[in-house]
């Protein structure tokens, strides 16, 4: 699974987007998406759904005990 930071950006550049445009469509502040494509740690949740919901994804807490089952 590729890093959140390589799949936004490289699936934000295959629609033709800037950062600016991205973030305008999503919903969020231009510093969300910059955050996330530097792979910054420290994000709000709510608003990396927000980018991801453009491309049909969404993350959710697992639980780390359903991993190695």
């Amino acid at each position: 699974m590729k890093h959140l930071a390589e799949f936004v950006k490289e699936r934000r550049k295959e629609v033709n987007l800037t950062q600016e445009e991205f973030a305008e469509r999503a919903g969020v502040a231009l510093t969300v998406i910059r955050k996330i494509e530097q792979g910054k740690t420290n994000l709000n949740m709510d608003k990396v759904n927000l980018v991801l919901r453009m491309f049909g994804h969404e993350l959710a807490p697992v639980n780390s005990k359903e991993l190695t089952e």
